[in-house]
């Protein structure tokens, strides 16, 4: 009961913060989606790192280890370098183009008759496509944790309970295996029942006040989430008997050759090197988010100033590369003590998602009455905060991009009401979990879908970054990527399982498709480009533009290259710092903690060189 209490009045503060920003949320989309521009950075970082906090993410960590190791971690790592790309190169500019969505930035920065159907074609993409596959994920996460907690076939009067066992029976639904060995029936009764519980909750705070009540609940959620975590990992490290044995402990229950690979930060065989290297070198910048596309994109254009823009892309990706991640690990290597595998598990079909279960499994069986409540409303929040943040973002593309850009001024000639446009942004949430519910439906393990995910994305990452980067990039770039990504990422699906092959081929392919496209179509036209270049400041090479609107031809490429050497030093000291903390924390079998202290030594003399850049206004300050 306690710890029903407590996930109870987390919903209360929650649908109460929707209510309290409805007002302001209700007068326009400016105010709707980007909460008026008013964001402070810290806060805008919070709400970035507790969307990616999702309810999914420490079930992925923790069955990524037991089936890779610790190294497979830099697959969720390494976008540090594009959280921090975004922070020093792309977040300003993100919030100087003055969009209400990426998608329209595509009518900011290109021009020609097909800008408006490239625009259209994203926002379907990216708000329906994309974004419903993440969903997807996050609630095949969130029947998960309910299977495990919400036993409503226990709780719920028999009469109730029938009347939704008729509906799963009737419609023939099935929503995710079971993974605690219920019936059928009634795991997907009881998935359906707490899908209707979290969304309905989550929608009904978010689609009231709008990315205000969104952020606001995110900081108490991120902070719930982290204070949940914290107390899990101190609890399962206790229950091992502290982290000074759990090397030995996990050689002993795997052998030393499986232990090393377990708990070795790089790859533990040789011939795993150059695939792994191919793969984590290609997925930061190769990925659908690589310039902050999306909702990360969306917080940097709610800040209140560029400083902020930047401060936030540098709080979220601390907290999430390194705090979070040096929670999670420890969690995830206790795990594999308390609840060893045979090799005979590991050859299953099941096996990842068996290993996935377990973070959950191990916050019912070992966390006490009360604590388990704190946990259990962490892993709540983390839900809530991914949940309301893609619906939030996938209303902005249909409210924004489809019903008032297209609908409306483009075929209806006519402006649409603020009040019009707002409902249209609330009433968009229904279509969106439609499609989410449906894809999960049909999903088994997480790390299926975030690997194909990753295949699709792959396809779009190079042009994201060159259209802020490089003058000619126009818009048959984007829309030939586009096509590429979705022409290959099927092929290579059926032709092989080699996911570095997939990726390398995904990125070579639709890299070098967009930028013969750009060769041979039509330049963007150069009042355009003045226009969005006196307007953004962008960086990189613009020398056509920039002496035609009056500035030195060198000044944009001085200042990518003066970024690019801070985004360096901060990826550096950011990564050192993971490594040498992590290795202290768990050291892999026979490896001097050393090392360890000399990463964490030239982290911190990395900070400086990065700091006074991080926290100081832009020289080309534009308001």
């Amino acid at each position: 009961m306690i710890d029903l209490l407590i996930v109870l009045a987390f919903i209360i503060y929650s649908i109460s913060s929707g209510f309290f920003a409805q007002k302001k949320a209700s007068k326009n989309l400016q105010e709707y989606f980007l909460a008026g521009r008013t964001i402070p950075g810290w806060k805008a970082g919070f709400s970035m790192a507790a969307t990616q906090f999702a309810a999914d993410t420490p079930l992925l960590v923790t069955g990524l280890i037991a089936t890779a190791g610790i190294f497979m971690l830099w697959r969720l790592w390494i976008y540090g370098i594009a959280f921090l790309m975004m922070g020093f190169i792309f977040s300003i500019g993100w919030r100087r183009a003055g969009v209400l969505t990426d998608a329209e930035l595509t009518e900011v920065r290109y021009s020609g008759k097909g800008v408006l159907p490239l625009r259209v074609l994203k926002a379907v993409y990216y708000g329906t496509v994309i974004n419903c596959v993440v969903m997807a994920m996050v609630l095949v996460a969130a029947v998960r944790i309910a299977e495990v907690f919400l036993p409503w076939h226990q709780w719920l009067p028999g009469g109730i309970y029938q009347f939704f066992l008729n509906i799963t029976s009737s419609l023939h639904l099935s929503l995710g295996s079971s993974v605690t060995g219920l019936a059928p029936a009634i795991a997907t009764t009881n998935n359906l029942i707490s899908i209707l519980v979290i969304v309905g909750f989550t929608t009904l705070y978010s689609t009231t006040g709008g990315l205000r009540s969104v952020v606001a609940t995110d900081v108490v959620q991120f902070s719930l989430a982290m204070i949940g975590t914290l107390i899990y990992a101190i609890e399962v490290v206790r229950r091992i008997g502290g982290l000074n044995g759990i090397v030995d402990k996990v050689v002993d229950i795997y052998g030393a050759n499986l232990a090393d690979k377990l708990l070795s930060f790089a790859p533990s065989g040789g011939e795993l090197l150059l695939p792994f290297l191919i793969i984590i070198g290609l997925q930061w910048f190769f990925q659908m988010n690589s310039d902050g596309t999306g909702y990360l994109a969306q917080r940097s254009m709610g800040c209140a100033t560029d400083k902020d823009a930047r401060i936030a892309a540098l709080v979220f990706s601390w907290m999430q590369i390194f705090f979070r991640s040096l929670i999670w690990l420890i969690i995830g290597v206790s795990l594999l003590v308390l609840y060893p595998f045979s090799a005979a598990d590991a050859a299953g079909s099941n096996f990842a998602a068996s290993r996935e279960i377990l973070f959950v499994t191990g916050i019912n069986d070992i966390l006490p009455v009360g604590i388990r409540g704190i946990m259990l409303t962490a892993m709540l929040a983390a839900l809530a905060s991914t949940i309301d943040t893609h619906l939030n973002w996938g209303a902005s593309y249909w409210s924004n991009d489809i019903y008032q850009r297209l609908i409306c001024k483009e075929w209806l000639k006519r402006e649409p009401k603020n009040t019009e446009l707002v409902l249209a942004a609330r009433l968009s949430n229904i279509l969106i979990l439609i499609i989410a519910l449906t894809i999960m439906a049909n999903l088994g393990s997480i790390q299926t879908a975030w690997f194909i995910s990753l295949l699709f994305g792959a396809g779009m990452g190079s042009v994201l970054v060159l259209r802020w980067l490089w003058e000619r990039i126009n818009l048959f770039s984007e829309l030939a990527a586009i096509i590429a990504s979705l022409i290959v990422a099927p092929i290579l699906l059926i032709l092989t399982d080699a996911e570095w092959i997939r990726l390398g081929t995904m990125a070579l392919v639709s890299t070098t498709v967009a930028v013969l496209v750009t060769f041979v179509t039509p330049a963007t036209d150069e009042s355009v480009l003045k226009q969005f270049y006196q307007k953004v400041r962008p960086m990189g090479f613009w020398r056509k533009t920039a002496v035609f609107s009056g500035d030195e031809s060198s000044v944009p490429v001085k200042k990518l290259f003066k970024e690019i050497k801070v985004t360096f030093f901060a990826a550096a000291s950011l990564f050192l710092m993971l490594i040498g903390v992590g290795k202290l924390l768990i050291p892999a079998p026979g490896i001097s903690k050393l090392w360890a202290i000399v990463y964490l030594i030239i982290a911190l003399i990395l900070v400086p060189l990065w700091w006074r850049e991080a926290v100081s206004e832009p020289a080309d300050n534009v308001t």
